[in-house]
């Protein structure tokens, strides 16, 4: 089952199987969604399946830009900080004009670049801690290559298991289940809306 990574036989592919698992637990989530199903925020959290998809797609994004500069400091954003608050905002909510299908495309061509990095980069190479921002350590000079990558499995855990409990508050499905249905189907069928299995 692609959830379960593989057994491995060293460090850069325990991290690629891992990162992928969690990856490939997004698609799993949205499974059979409708669009309107994956903007819904049905739980106690403002949080939408498709919102987080869109999350951790800019999440990997921010993090590979930082890996590929190492072991300079990536290019900062000199926009206006009300235009940069505005895009972080922007993160948290699938808007009416985005479809489940074109943030699933973004978020794999992301997954892609994550990849492609993880297996050419210096896992052991120096990542800059930009001490301008407020949420990061002022007192450690610069984390790992590899830190950052467990710090992707890290994250994209922690929004996965968010999603599980938004997606079965949507329709009742759990991971497995979805799991299962998605590794059944044709790939291009899998948007087709789930229906819940009857009660036992």
């Amino acid at each position: 089952m692609p959830a379960m990574p593989p057994p491995v036989a060293d460090e850069r592919a325990g991290l690629r199987e891992y990162l992928a698992a969690q990856q490939y637990a997004f698609h799993a989530i949205a499974y059979g969604l409708t669009d309107e199903q994956a903007r819904a925020t049905p739980s106690v959290s403002a949080l939408s399946v498709g919102a987080l998809i869109k999350h951790v797609t800019n999440c990997q994004r921010g993090w590979m830009q930082r890996v590929a500069a190492a072991p300079e400091l990536c290019e900062r954003d000199k926009r206006p900080m009300d235009s940069q608050a505005a895009d972080y905002q922007n993160e948290f909510v699938m808007r009416t004009d985005e479809t489940l299908a074109d943030l699933l495309a973004t978020f794999d061509k992301q997954n892609a670049e994550t990849m492609r990095l993880l297996e050419s980069v210096d896992l052991g190479a120096a990542v800059p801690v930009p001490h301008d921002v407020p949420w990061f350590p002022n007192d450690v000079a610069a984390w790992s290559v590899r830190w950052v990558f467990f710090h992707m499995i890290e994250e994209l855990a922690r929004h996965a298991g968010h999603g599980d409990i938004i997606r079965e508050s949507i329709d009742g499905a759990t991971l497995y289940e979805l799991l299962a249905g998605l590794e059944d189907w044709p790939a291009t069928e899998w948007l087709t809306p789930w229906t819940p299995p009857a009660p036992r």
